[in-house]
């Protein structure tokens, strides 16, 4: 029913053929506008009024639009408990992230706390929970393992000549060094966000970010192996230093810490089983289980009571200050040597942040501003960075919490900030005891997510086989690691982008019987079913046909300078036209017949001389037995003067360079003494060569130009080239469905001219097809069936 439904609408249009030139006025196009000066600009943008200052003041300070509305009875219970649910998740997740970034645990409290603060205050996002994450701190911990090593910070005791490490010296540097990293990437994404930069994570596609935060799991579960089985592993930097981590790893197995491995152990089966419970009731629970902290509270007293550090080597997380650290400037003397890493910080950190921002307001229908949020988050890291955190960024886990507890506005973030305040200001001490290895399997269990990501294979895989964003980036990101991982990820992800440009798909197109609707000829075809009892006979039809003498090229995308050439050697391969033998033998038949015509004269002038002194008498009349010689005339003759009638002959309303080849041939032919067998046999071969160099039938070709966004110069000026190349060989060339701004760009090219008028562009392949045949019907040239069957449908 569906079926007869869809197929019974029809509809008939009956219209002139409309080209550009009558297109601008049917639909009377407009005066494009001028753009005002920027001199016009920067006044405008330096005028000030109260609406543009109120504007202005909102849209930087978000906070005053949102909070003078704020409704405690709508969004305070839910905000409250949201804030102390996400709050709970920052005190295990901040200390456990912080040893990803090689800074002592407190430092990721303050982390959890400052920039949280600052966000609640400029950001856009109502949902997402700003604090600690492992890909971010893994990048910061990159930066400070590899200026802060500990050879370093190790010196010979002068007693008994043992290696001492000064712990305390070089975790007060590391923290140093993340802090002005943290600085610096936040002043980046500040000035990118002022002047407007927010487009370009645009830059950073969903399989890139998804394989690159993959690859950064594994960097994160490769750091924290040596805290779950208490090793020392040597440390390495640069490519591949993954793999020698690794290396070094198993070869440091048989030392493993066994009291370590143990509490590793029991704390990933517990932390494994209660987060899947929470999984599966997630709709029965009112809250998730915060089984992060219990685990954390209860290692602690088993730590404290039974001395796990004095007795069994467990090495656990130390002496955590109480109270806040002040303020002080980074060392700026650092920026020069952790440029790089900044920046690679600040893209991907932005990136985290306004995917999973967008991602919240679509589902709860508000807007997220991307250049806002590029200088919330860089605030967010500079003032961080001053009060000695490091970078910032979103993270999943706990903004899905804050979603799913009842959050509602950035209050949820002040509630969290004030839990941790309270941790850090009380209750962080009683934390020294804490084993590192259970702070390793919390950061572990967190990555399930990222690990997650790996079933994207089989899905990008079934859906393009060619794109291996996703898998370039993994294995660079791992291989490389994090900064030249991203820098090579992004260059591979822009090289796809210009490969599929450089290998689009070229198309004939014909026509659907009876529609104006034009088809790969290649791709539609049509089952006819013949009953032959006792079988089904199915015979294959085209139902795309081609026009007998129109050839409509297409190309799947945008002609520009990178396969400008690739597309005209396709339009010469699809049309079986090839220009450049057809001109060059025109060039030579020129050449020929201009050193015929010289000939011509030159044996005139001697033969009017000759017929002056014999053969003629003196009143100039030919002597009789001349004349009965040219009245029989030569074999030759006449067979010359047939194949001149020939070549003056029109075939599809142009010459026919076959008959022009072939009156050259004889005429050559008998001009050098060869007659006969000889003239034919070159004839023959010449028609041969003219047969594979064109298609006889040919007279118009229709580029459909509706797939171009835009024209270059190198465009322009292979198009001037195709419609004088064609037009030495008498085929026509018309443009179809060009899109308004294509067609200003060739105006501002100049590429109309008097010998490419405009009248050469028609609004569709339809109406280019129509004027052509037309044209070929007013030449004598009968119309194609297909022709009349286009015209009972569209009538004109």
């Amino acid at each position: 029913m569906g079926v007869e439904e869809q197929r019974a609408g029809k509809f008939y249009v009956e219209r002139d053929v409309l080209d550009e030139l009558c297109l601008d006025q049917v639909a009377r196009r407009r005066t494009p506008s001028t753009t005002p000066p920027l001199k016009e600009r920067v006044k405008d943008s330096l005028r000030c009024s109260m609406p543009k200052l109120k504007r202005s003041v909102l849209s930087t300070l978000p906070v005053l639009s949102w909070l003078p509305r704020y409704s405690v009875r709508d969004n305070g219970l839910g905000d409250l408990i949201s804030g102390i649910s996400v709050g709970i998740m920052h005190l295990p997740q901040g200390m456990a992230y912080a040893l990803l970034a090689s800074v002592p645990p407190v430092f990721g409290l303050y982390t959890s706390f400052y920039p949280v603060l600052v966000y609640c205050i400029l950001g856009t996002s109502r949902h997402i929970s700003i604090g600690t994450f492992a890909v971010i701190s893994i990048m910061i911990g990159s930066v400070t393992e590899r200026l802060a090593p500990d050879s370093d910070f190790t010196f010979l005791n002068g007693t008994n000549g043992t290696a001492v490490l000064d712990v305390t010296a070089r975790d007060a540097y590391r923290v140093q060094i993340a802090a002005s990293t943290t600085v610096l990437s936040g002043l980046f994404q500040v000035l990118l966000g002022m002047v407007r930069f927010g487009f370009v994570v645009t830059y950073l596609s969903e399989p890139l970010v998804r394989g690159y935060t993959t690859g950064a799991a594994t960097h994160v579960v490769i750091s924290q192996l040596k805290y779950i089985f208490g090793i020392h592993p040597a440390r390495f930097s640069g490519p591949l230093s993954q793999v020698y981590i690794l290396i070094d790893i198993c070869r440091h197995l048989p030392e493993t810490n066994i009291g370590t491995l143990v509490v590793s152990l029991v704390a990933l089966v517990v932390l494994i089983v209660v987060k899947e419970l929470n999984s599966c009731y997630e709709k029965k629970l009112p809250l998730p289980i915060p089984i992060e902290l219990i685990v954390i509270v209860a290692a602690t007293l088993i730590s404290y009571y039974g001395n796990l550090n004095s007795q069994y080597d467990v090495a656990v997380v130390g002496e955590i200050p109480r109270g806040l650290k002040s303020p002080c400037l980074p060392d700026v003397s650092l920026w020069g040597t952790v440029v790089g890493d900044a920046f690679a910080v600040a893209i991907v950190g932005y990136a985290i942040n306004i995917s999973l921002g967008k991602t919240f307001g679509l589902k709860h229908g508000y807007k997220v501003d991307s250049n806002q949020e590029l200088v919330a988050l860089g605030l967010s890291n500079t003032v961080g960075g001053f009060f000695q955190c490091y970078s910032v960024t979103s993270s999943m886990s706990r903004s899905l919490i804050q979603e799913s507890t009842g959050g509602r506005t950035q209050v949820a973030g002040v509630v969290s900030s004030v839990i941790v305040l309270i941790t850090v200001l009380q209750l962080g001490t009683l934390f020294g005891e804490l084993p590192k290895a259970v702070l390793s399997c919390i950061v572990f269990v967190n990555l399930k997510g990222m690990f997650k990501q790996y079933l994207d294979i089989p899905a990008l895989w079934k859906s393009n086989t060619v794109d291996l964003v996703w898998l370039v980036t993994l294995v660079c990101t791992i291989l490389l690691n994090l900064d030249l991982g991203l820098a090579a990820s992004i260059a591979f992800s822009l090289l796809t982008v210009i490969f599929r440009t450089q290998l689009p798909r070229y198309s004939i197109l014909g026509q659907v019987p009876g529609t104006e609707l034009y088809l790969d000829t290649d791709t539609y075809e049509e089952m006819t079913v013949y009953w032959t009892p006792p079988l089904f006979v199915c015979w294959f039809v085209p139902q795309a046909k081609e026009i007998p003498g129109i050839t409509i090229f297409r190309s799947s995308t945008t002609v520009y300078y990178t396969n400008a050439e690739l597309y005209l050697d396709a339009l010469q391969k699809k049309s079986g036209i090839d220009v450049g033998k057809l001109l060059t033998r025109k060039k030579k038949r020129d050449a020929k017949k201009k050193r015929k015509d010289k000939k011509e004269k030159k044996a005139k002038k001697e033969a009017k001389k000759q017929n002056g002194v014999n053969g003629h008498l003196p009143n100039g009349t030919v002597h009789p037995e001349d004349k009965v010689d040219v009245e029989k005339g030569s074999p030759d003759l006449k067979e010359n003067r047939t194949d001149i009638a020939l070549t003056d002959r029109p075939t599809n309303g142009q010459v026919n360079w076959a008959y022009e080849q072939q009156w050259t041939g004889l005429d050559l032919g008998s001009e050098t003494g060869s007659h006969g067998d000889d003239a034919i046999t070159q004839t023959s071969s010449t028609v041969g060569e003219e047969t594979r160099g064109r298609s006889s039938d040919t007279h118009t070709i229709i580029l459909d130009l509706s797939t171009a966004s835009f024209v270059d110069t190198v465009t322009v000026m292979m198009l001037n080239n195709i419609f004088r190349d064609y037009r030495e060989i008498d085929i026509d060339i018309y443009l179809a469905g060009c899109q308004v701004c294509v067609v200003e760009q060739l105006s501002r090219a100049s590429f109309f001219s008097e010998s490419i008028p405009k009248s050469r562009l028609f609004t569709t392949v339809h109406d280019a097809v129509l004027h052509s045949l037309r044209l070929q019907g007013a030449s004598d040239v009968p119309i194609y069936e297909c022709a009349l069957d286009m015209a009972c449908t569209t009538k004109m």
